[in-house]
């Protein structure tokens, strides 16, 4: 049994007692299902300090060949590792620690989304475009939710809001239903390939 196999083997004994833990009401399953899902906790807060670790090497060895944006790699680390050792000196609930993120990490947050509505927008344009019937009913629907929401469009029409509601209440809601369904399906079927030995690309071999 090569290395591969054997981390097929554990991988399918794992999610079998976590699976089972659900379904039975046996102590001993149920139990070990537990530790191993606390394992797994501890092995991704492991996870991301390797994150960290490679984050932190990839940005040094980019400032030490002064490749391309090298200033912006200075202010990650420097941030990250000033961050780190004030979490280590004052603690996480420590008023300097929670400086770092009321006053760096939140704002940064917020103008990550505010450029973000700038995307979505230039996205929606092109997606609104009325080239065939799917994209003339998406600007369509969409111009009514926006009407909707929009005090003219009450001006407009009266029923206007709540021609608005049922959109988003039927077909709306309807269609995330339908990829909500398909995406469990989808993710059932992943973890019986994983199960089954069939998908191996978490074990970084690719498919066999």
């Amino acid at each position: 049994m090569n290395r591969q196999d054997l981390l097929v083997v554990i991988t399918a004994v794992i999610g079998l007692i976590i699976i089972l833990a659900q379904f039975l009401n046996v102590d001993i399953i149920r139990n070990a299902g537990a530790e191993l899902q606390s394992w797994g906790v501890i092995i991704a807060a492991l996870a991301l300090g390797l994150a960290a670790v490679n984050l932190s090497r990839i940005h040094i060895r980019r400032i030490t060949l002064r490749r391309a944006n090298w200033q912006f790699s200075i202010a990650l680390v420097a941030l990250l590792f000033i961050q780190a050792i004030i979490g280590f000196i004052d603690t996480s609930t420590g008023e300097v620690y929670n400086f770092g993120f009321e006053f760096i990490l939140t704002p940064s947050g917020a103008m990550m989304f505010a450029l973000l509505a700038f995307w979505i927008a230039s996205a929606a344009y092109s997606a609104f475009t009325a080239r065939s019937v799917d994209s003339a009913i998406l600007l369509i629907s969409a111009t009514l939710v926006m009407l909707g929401n929009a005090p003219i469009g009450q001006a407009i029409y009266e029923g206007m809001p709540d021609l608005k509601d049922w959109i988003m209440d039927v077909p709306n809601m309807a269609a995330q239903r339908g990829i909500m369904i398909g995406a469990g399906v989808g993710a059932i079927a992943l973890g019986i390939r994983i199960l089954m030995g069939i998908e191996r690309g978490h074990l970084g071999g690719g498919d066999e």
